[in-house]
């Protein structure tokens, strides 16, 4: 299993200008490692609230609206059981510049760790590859990733990255470690920032 904090600390060295898009407990290691909080979207957080399972719709709009610039989306397996069909859609819209993670931690990490329903026998990969999806990739560890990530995000998409995370139950807004106060806002401006650098 991969460290969420060790996964993004390598994607966010390789970002680029990618808009990346943290859904709920994702928030947590994303915010202490991002360099470029201008081009974030924290979705699921107190001053960003969301429903679960919208990240995937979210991410799909904005891959759909700028399709020069490459989207990463950092969603949960709980998140993602919630819309399960926008999986059908992604495939159906193929977003060449879409970057599906799914943070497989088995839990509804942010609701207090209760069991994912299909834990041990749902596929994620199976069901985005049948959904339509250019390419899939699962990882279960951290070295594999890392000789892979680069690869991963040349793959024209929409791409899923399924990976095994090590569960983080703690209770939402409280990252372990240092956090860069710009990436930490809300709504009303994430969607500002982004519309700047968009030239709007």
């Amino acid at each position: 299993m991969i460290d969420q904090l060790e996964l993004m600390r390598i994607l966010e060295r390789i970002r680029g200008n990618a808009v990346v898009m943290p859904v709920f407990r994702a928030n947590g290691a994303w915010s202490q490692v991002s360099n470029k909080p201008i081009r974030d979207v924290p979705i699921g957080t107190l001053d960003f609230p969301a429903a679960m399972g919208i990240g995937s719709s979210f991410a799909l709009g904005l891959s759909l609206a700028r399709p020069e610039t490459k989207i990463i989306l950092f969603d949960g397996d709980g998140s993602l059981l919630m819309n399960l069909g926008s999986l059908v859609t992604v495939g159906n819209k193929a977003p060449q510049n879409l970057y599906h993670f799914v943070l497989d931690n088995g839990v509804y990490a942010t609701t207090g760790g209760q069991d994912t329903p299909g834990t041990n026998s749902a596929s994620y990969a199976q069901l985005a590859r049948s959904a339509g999806y250019a390419a899939v990739f699962e990882f279960d560890e951290l070295e594999d990733f890392d000789n892979q990530a680069e690869e991963v995000l040349r793959k024209p998409g929409p791409v899923l990255i399924c990976v095994k995370t090590v569960p983080d139950i703690r209770g939402p807004q409280r990252p372990s470690g240092p956090v860069n106060p710009e990436v930490v806002r809300g709504r009303p401006q994430a969607i500002s920032n982004l519309l700047k650098e968009f030239g709007r």
